[in-house]
């Protein structure tokens, strides 16, 4: 295969040009292409010349002249290997099987691919299925009734679920993991388009049946999903540097055996980060992020994003990402930008507030919003140790719960207020999309204040960037406090804990991932050193 980047295309082109731009570009006549498929297709967003850009891998007659004639073109080349090769296959008899806690996307993939391999894993998830658990969700957004157990963070898919089910990501990822994780998203009935598009993304609704889809995957090759199933305890040998874990402990009391234990928390399982603390397992703090979500019209976003060709169905919601760095040593920036999406309630403890943002498939909702946070250290945490970023989020959520009312409605506030530093009182014309409702405050008052100093000189910069950002009716709702875990399980090169074998931290909460697509390439690669320990190919 022969791989041809850089085909750039009116976003109205026919049919036929791409193959027609190949064509001409290559010097070969039609005939010579046997296949064509496109493996990249994005846009260049200057308002100046809206085009597609395509990479495209071929099937193609004289490919090796090909490649000789144009050596030394960056954007021509022999398509790489991008198949997935499992590292092993389980033996008939296992003398005993691996646990995975937590089945977000993570948890999900270590899972799958373990099953896939034949090692028949055991998950236990201390949330509902997916769909009992999105009726409790729905009992905070729309009853302001709190699951503790069960809600945004907790339960089958992980926090991803309640997301916009964005599936790209900056890692470095040479050996394509990151295509196996899309293409199991597409074989459990995700958008084929998925595979090309430069920013995937699915949506809250088909990832529930996504989810159940591959639930019901890793049960057909002999795994087992355990719900409402909350590890309390491991199981440890030896003392000190030399402990191997032996296994876990429910709430029920029971006792699961396991030489082989991946911990794919999620960001959020405080309670279980305390007790691997208390057990020993070494963890550091490390750098998160903390702000509101903010909110306009979808429509200010399209426009300065896309110009003339805003609205434009090939393009879809416009979305962005901003950064800015303060004078007082922040970085200011936008996170989790959710086109056409919803604020959500997004708390897992009682008296505790937090917000997120989601986006179904379509994003046709009338409010474009981002978190916009500010960057922290664990200088910045009240205390010393690797628990002291948990205490600082604690805090502020309690600050937000208690200026909402203590209901459960977030406190809000206009941008042009927030700049002015005076309470709002009532909306403009933007309307805010959280539920279960939103309470106009000062959020200057629960925020840190070099936070605060580092949001107000970043908001007019990004209006320079995106006209009307600043605008004095967008909509501040808080707080964000959970961009990422507060803390890192390190492990080592074998991706074990550093002090406990057998302990595999993974994903977003122990500190390796942040997003789905990376969460689950992380889940990929937790499965397969698992394997080669069972299979004793370290």
């Amino acid at each position: 295969m022969l791989r041809l980047a850089e085909i750039k295309l009116p976003l109205d082109h026919h049919d036929s040009a791409l193959r027609e731009a190949v064509c001409a570009r290559l010097g070969v006549p039609d005939s010579a292409i046997r296949a064509l498929t496109v493996f990249k297709r994005s846009y260049d967003a200057r308002r100046s010349s809206q085009q597609l850009i395509y990479i495209v891998d071929l099937d193609i007659a004289g490919e090796d002249a090909l490649l000789k004639k144009f050596k030394g073109d960056p954007h021509v080349g022999a398509t790489p290997d991008m198949n997935y090769y499992y590292v092993g296959q389980a033996p008939a008899t296992l003398p005993c099987r691996p646990l995975v806690v937590g089945f977000g996307p993570c948890g999900i993939f270590a899972a799958l691919i373990l099953a896939q391999m034949g090692f028949k894993p055991i998950v236990l998830e201390r949330g509902k299925e997916v769909r009992q658990r999105t009726k409790d969700t729905w009992g905070l957004w729309r009853k302001n009734v709190l699951n503790p157990e069960s809600n945004v963070q907790y339960g089958e898919g992980g926090a991803g679920t309640f997301s916009d089910g964005k599936l790209y990501s900056q890692i470095k990822d040479p050996r394509y993991l990151g295509r196996k994780v899309i293409d199991e998203f597409v074989k459990a009935g995700a958008p084929e388009e998925i595979v090309y598009v430069a920013k995937p993304h699915i949506g809250t609704f088909k990832l529930v049946t996504m989810v159940e889809k591959m639930r019901a995957t890793i049960i057909e090759l002999g795994g087992e999903i355990r719900f409402e199933h909350k590890v309390t305890d491991v199981l440890l040998d030896g003392d000190g540097d030399t402990r191997q874990l032996r296994g876990v402990v429910l709430e029920n009391g029971e006792q699961l055996l396991s030489d082989h234990v991946v911990m794919a928390l999620g960001h959020s399982a405080r309670d279980t980060f305390e007790m691997l603390h208390a057990r020993g397992v070494y963890m550091e703090a490390k750098p998160f992020s903390i702000g509101c979500r903010i909110e306009h019209p979808q429509s200010l976003i399209d426009k300065a994003r896309h110009g003339k060709h805003a609205g434009h169905p090939i393009l879809g919601a416009a979305d962005y990402k901003l950064v800015h760095h303060a004078k007082n040593g922040r970085a200011v920036y936008s996170f989790c930008m959710c086109p056409g999406g919803t604020v959500v309630a997004a708390a897992s403890e009682p008296g505790r507030l937090v917000t997120n943002g989601m986006s179904q498939y379509s994003r046709n909702e009338r409010n474009a919003n981002s978190a916009l946070v500010v960057s922290i250290t664990p200088e910045d945490y009240p205390g010393d140790g690797p628990l002291a970023g948990i205490a600082l989020q604690r805090q502020l959520e309690e600050l937000a719960f208690k200026l909402g009312g203590e209901n459960y409605e977030a406190p809000a506030q206009l941008v042009g207020d927030f700049l002015a530093g005076k309470p709002s009182t009532q909306l403009g014309e933007v309307e805010p999309s959280y539920k279960p409702g939103v309470k106009m405050s000062d959020l200057a008052s629960i925020l840190p204040p070099y936070a605060v100093e580092a949001m107000r000189e970043a908001l007019p910069a990004f209006d320079r960037q995106i006209r009307g950002y600043a605008m004095h009716d967008a909509v501040l709702t808080g707080l964000e406090t959970r961009t990422s875990s507060p803390l890192r399980i390190t492990r080592g090169d074998d991706l074990q804990s550093l002090n406990v074998r057998g302990l595999y931290p993974a994903g977003e909460g122990a500190g390796y991932a942040g997003g789905i697509l990376s969460a689950g390439v992380d889940g990929i690669r937790i499965a397969e050193a698992v394997a080669k320990s069972m299979l004793g190919l370290h």
